[in-house]
């Protein structure tokens, strides 16, 4: 619900109220982000890893390009799906990666990673016009290692967002990589509703009145272009899974709802 018309005055001073706890919500923040930068360990990556390209296999250290940071995007795409659309959810989320000028220049290379075959992965890439790196995981344990594949046939315990489930299949996730002089070492993970500082729109949304007006649904959008014409509204893999891997608006940081429906 909307709040209450009020007077211009009655406004301004609800505003202010407001901006302190703004204020105070972003010093939270920035100094999570200190934490974060300046004294969070971090682990060496011991395992080789390899990934399938256009051109052929490289390793974790080569997606790097030269520079010292990697992001990677954990992209629910596994090589036994089928559905030509791919995760809706995932593909908001591509939407939002932007030119990579702007990370590069910063010493920082991003690449989306899914293990789904290159060819899959390759046709995907151009039916929605993306340009970001997308490399395939396929028969590497880098997906599993990282939370990202779940399959207790595999890698025992079953965890996702730091907790044991008993889910299986593909999981969204970003994972961060840092070149040092003791080898490439693997610096923070995150899942679920960590991922929403990916979605402008949802920055965008949370600013308004009506909100994200996601009817309940945790990734309620369609792929770039359906909408108009369509009808109806997108769904997502994500909604399937047990953990509800993105919460809706109001679910907590672990990816599971205050409320089941």
């Amino acid at each position: 619900m909307p709040g209450p018309i009020v007077t211009p005055s009655e406004w301004l001073i609800a505003r202010k109220t407001l901006l302190t706890k703004e204020k105070a919500a972003l010093a939270t923040t920035l100094a999570l982000r200190h934490e974060l930068q300046t004294t969070f360990p971090m682990t060496l990556v011991e395992k080789d890893y390899t990934f399938t390209t256009t051109t052929g296999p490289v390793s974790l250290p080569y997606l790097f390009h030269g520079r010292k940071q990697l992001i990677i995007y954990h992209f629910m795409l596994g090589p036994d799906e089928v559905n030509e659309r791919a995760c809706v959810g995932c593909s908001f989320v591509a939407d939002h990666i932007p030119r990579l000028g702007h990370l590069n220049s910063r010493d920082t290379t991003l690449v989306v990673v899914s293990r789904a075959p290159i060819e899959r992965i390759m046709a995907f890439k151009t039916k929605m016009g993306w340009t970001f790196p997308w490399v395939s995981s396929l028969g590497s344990e880098f997906n599993y290692d990282f939370q990202a594949t779940l399959d207790e046939e595999v890698k025992k315990p079953v965890v996702f967002n730091y907790k044991e489930t008993t889910g299986k299949g593909e999981r969204p996730g970003l994972s961060v990589f840092v070149r040092r002089e003791e080898g490439v070492c693997h610096s923070y993970s995150t899942y679920a509703r960590g991922l929403e500082g990916l979605m402008g729109t949802y920055a965008l949304l949370d600013w308004t009145p009506g909100g994200r007006r996601d009817g309940g649904r945790a990734m309620g959008w369609m792929l770039s272009g359906e909408y108009e014409g369509e009808g109806g509204r997108g769904g997502c893999a994500c909604e399937d899974r047990s953990e509800n891997v993105m919460a809706k608006d109001g679910g907590d940081i672990d990816g599971e709802n205050e409320k089941e429906a």
